[in-house]
């Protein structure tokens, strides 16, 4: 009448808990994704994210002085420019908000964080996708490469240490490893978003880079229905290169996420996006969560789902919950 098998042993107390954890949350496996903005003098809230801003340079450096002291993994840099065209000149003008940005950061914090940079041209373009346009609106696969061929090499010479290709065009990662490798960059590191999916949770994103998007990403992003076309897409990054790859969203897509990492011979990323951030700061707001158990279990599902490292726009506050240097229940992105 007795159970003969008791799991509640391992739950007793505190310290039994601890002891036979299988996944653990630690400040580097973190990265924060940072916007900069180009033109402002003070920081911007946005709006759909509370708690996360759109950066001038000067409070990028300090959000990055405030990174690295917590610990975090890396940041992930987005930009937000004044002016858009047809080509998203922006992302390769030297002078360009963006790499602007990237010099900043890397003379701040030198090599005490990895910087990313996305290597896309969404945020620069007048129609808001991440390719050039053919004749027809349709985005031109293979003249994109040459573009991001242009970015990969100007976001290098800015500093960056590892490129985010996002755009999820055919054929970006050897694009973007022969451009690198040919001008001398064998060091700077590609982090493929491999399986980033057409998804409804990007809905805030767009408005902290200031999307000027027309129509919809259906094309080139990943239908939600699929998951065996991920591991196609993991497979064909790994052979042209990438040294990282990432699923993107992360909480809808943790199917996704471990099979990926099962067949993945590289490190792999999952993005947890700005709708996913942002429905959980709405359910804290109303009082339906608590807001630091609710964080951090999500940041431990991604990792028990498979992933090295996940991008999230709470990486230095749970950095500090983590190493237990805050207790603040207020977000300082």
């Amino acid at each position: 009448m007795y159970p003969s098998h008791r799991p509640r042993r391992l739950r007793r107390n505190a310290a039994v808990r601890r002891l036979v954890s299988e996944t653990t949350v630690e400040p580097r496996h973190l990265v924060l994704p940072v916007f900069v903005r180009e033109g402002i003098t003070e920081p911007v809230g946005i709006s759909s994210m509370p708690g996360v801003v759109q950066h001038t340079r000067d409070s990028l450096r300090k959000a990055a002085v405030e990174a690295v002291e917590a610990g975090v993994g890396g940041l992930m840099l987005f930009g937000v420019p004044q002016r858009h065209d047809a080509v998203g000149s922006g992302a390769t003008d030297p002078n360009g908000i963006l790499n602007l940005a990237l010099r900043d950061v890397a003379a701040e914090v030198g090599d005490d964080t990895v910087i990313m940079a996305d290597t896309c041209l969404d945020e620069f373009t007048d129609h808001g996708h991440c390719g050039v346009l053919d004749s027809r609106g349709n985005v031109d696969n293979d003249s994109t490469l040459r573009r991001y061929a242009e970015m990969a090499l100007a976001q290098a010479e800015a500093g960056a240490h590892v490129l985010g290709p996002s755009g999820m065009m055919d054929g970006q990662v050897e694009a973007i490893r022969e451009s690198l490798d040919a001008n001398g960059f064998l060091d700077t590191s590609i982090m493929a978003y491999s399986a980033k999916y057409g998804s409804a949770f990007y809905g805030p994103f767009r408005e902290a880079v200031d999307s000027q998007l027309q129509g919809d990403r259906k094309t080139y992003q990943q239908d939600p229905a699929n998951g065996r076309e991920a591991l196609r897409e993991t497979a064909l990054d790994l052979d042209e290169g990438a040294d990282m790859v990432m699923v993107k969203p992360a909480m809808s897509f943790l199917d996704v996420l471990g099979r990926v990492a099962e067949s993945s011979s590289v490190p792999v990323a999952a993005y947890q996006v700005s709708g996913e951030y942002s429905m959980i700061e709405a359910a804290v707001g109303n009082g339906w969560l608590d807001r630091r158990g609710t964080v951090l279990e999500s940041l431990t599902s991604i990792r028990r789902a498979g992933a090295d490292i996940v991008l999230t726009y709470w990486a230095v506050e749970a950095a500090k919950w983590l190493s237990g240097t805050s207790s603040s229940e207020q977000g300082s992105t």
